[in-house]
């Protein structure tokens, strides 16, 4: 699937349900040459991951990519840390926000962008309570109503 972003290799579903997602930034991501291949092949999987700060570096846990099939005694770790990159403004906004009682940073895509780069959408999000959520599945669930009625009278 191409978009103006590249072309789309995962999302976080997760994500948008239980925080509410905010500010997102685009960050690189320090990879292996088995990696980007397996990203490449969408072996990917992002919805358990979530980033934190080491002294004044980003780095994501929990992202999960398969080894590479072709691989050797190369190949990488499935669930290994992996460094984001982004500026050092950024990187300052994103941990004075982070200090803050009930802010994180979670993944919400991964992309490969017009250069051939993996892209690491991040957003910084506060948890939702579950009030929020049973809010969001009330307005989800009218809203298809609403197009299955619209539907229904279009094709009359």
């Amino acid at each position: 699937m191409k978009e103006a972003g590249g072309i789309h290799i995962a999302a976080n579903r997760k994500a948008g349900f239980q925080y509410q997602v905010s500010g997102k930034v685009e960050a690189g991501i320090k990879l292996t040459g088995t990696e980007i291949k397996s990203i490449r092949a969408r072996q990917v999987n992002i919805s358990d991951a979530h980033c934190f700060f080491i002294k004044d570096e980003l780095w994501i846990k929990g992202m999960y990519i398969a080894e590479y099939r072709e691989g050797s005694y190369a190949n990488h770790e499935p669930r290994r840390l992996r460094k984001l990159l982004l500026k050092a403004a950024e990187l300052r906004k994103l941990r004075s926000r982070v200090r803050e009682k009930g802010f994180t940073i979670v993944p919400v895509r991964l992309y490969i962008n017009a250069r051939g780069y993996a892209k690491l959408e991040i957003g910084l999000a506060k948890g939702k309570k579950k009030y929020d959520k049973r809010e969001d599945v009330k307005q989800r669930d009218s809203k298809r109503e609403l197009d299955r009625m619209e539907k229904a009278i279009r094709n009359r």
